[in-house]
């Protein structure tokens, strides 16, 4: 009997804890949600691949969930490292930062982290899983790229589709058809969390030596279809949703592997001016509502939220995430494969 009640007692005591943790959460929701809505504005700078129509519906799905009536104001990137200088130099000057939050890629957000550049907040005490704050909690994981080789499959026959990164390593790739992004991150991150640095720097120098054509993401990807290369060796899923969404013959060469999983994170800057509402917009962007908006128009989910398509694109894959350990050294490998391929001469 004794037992029983003990049970009983621990059992109501577990019960009011979890009802005491709910109100904790969603008065600290409450109160993010009245000090955003006195600022009634958040500019977020993230992907020009993000259709306007697909941002004003998040907006729509964002104001309605906290029911609020806060302006989205997106301002497109074309390239993250440059915008990401940008900060970096405001803020070595004092200046206020252009944007409220920065939604770039996990990598992108480290050189921030570094620098300093974030406004700190307990993601956590919102119900956001602890999994997904990274950078002393200063950004929040709520996409995830998928990076593999990439190629036209009209063009390419499919005894040359790659099967493993080694493969385009193959004299038959020689002189200028292999493309090669400036986001040479992705190459970081195969030697920080696969090979280690000596074989991962082999790897970059031995492709120097093929000769590819360098060039921004979307300019290979244009290059791709039009058959001026015949394998992009690392594309972003972003570009195969929009090969898909127009018919555009561009797909991965599935059988490499490990698959490479650059995060977005959504990242309020220091001395942002809507710093509340920026907080408030980047839990949003982990809930289902603006995960299935996102899937939508950017082709891009959490493989940590269930349900999401990219949560089941990874199952069963071998995946290469990028820790907050793996920041400087991926940021300082970016750096310097950048110089051997080429970039910036």
């Amino acid at each position: 009997m004794r037992r029983i009640k003990c049970f009983v007692t621990c059992l109501l005591g577990l019960i009011a804890f979890l009802g005491s943790a709910d109100w904790v959460q969603a008065a600290a929701i409450d109160q993010l949600v009245a000090s955003a809505k006195k600022e009634g504005t958040v500019d977020f700078l993230a992907p020009s691949s993000w259709p306007p129509k697909g941002v004003g519906i998040l907006g729509e799905a964002f104001n309605k969930k906290y029911g609020v009536n806060i302006k989205l104001r997106h301002n497109p990137s074309e390239e993250m490292a440059r915008d990401v200088a940008k900060i970096i130099m405001l803020a070595a000057a004092g200046a206020e930062p252009e944007w409220d939050v920065m939604v770039v890629t996990d990598a992108h957000h480290a050189t921030l982290w570094l620098k300093k550049a974030h406004q700190p907040f307990d993601y956590a005490s919102l119900g956001v899983d602890p999994k997904m704050i990274y950078y002393d909690k200063g950004t929040v994981s709520f996409a995830n790229q998928l990076v593999l080789p990439a190629y036209n499959k009209k063009t390419l026959p499919s005894q040359d589709v790659p099967k493993k990164w080694e493969d385009l390593l193959d004299p038959k790739w020689k002189g200028g058809k292999l493309g090669v992004s400036v986001a040479t991150h992705h190459l970081s991150r195969l030697a920080v969390g696969l090979w280690g640095e000596e074989k991962g720097t082999k790897y970059v120098k031995a492709l120097a030596e093929q000769k590819p054509i360098l060039g921004s993401l979307g300019n290979l990807y244009t290059r791709l279809q039009v058959g001026e290369v015949q394998v992009v060796v690392a594309l972003i899923s972003g570009f195969i949703f929009e090969a898909e969404r127009t018919g555009a013959p561009v797909v991965f060469a599935e059988a490499v592997q490990p698959m490479i999983a650059p995060a977005y994170h959504a990242g309020v800057l220091k001395g942002a001016p809507h710093r509340n509402a920026g907080h408030l917009f980047a839990v949003f962007l982990t809930t289902p509502e603006a995960q299935e908006v996102l899937e939508k128009y950017t082709g891009y989910g959490s493989a940590f939220v269930r349900g999401t398509n990219t949560y089941k694109l990874v199952q069963g894959k071998k995946v290469l995430y990028m820790t907050a350990e793996q920041a400087e050294p991926v940021d300082r490998l970016a750096t310097e494969y950048g110089k051997i391929l080429g970039f910036g001469k």
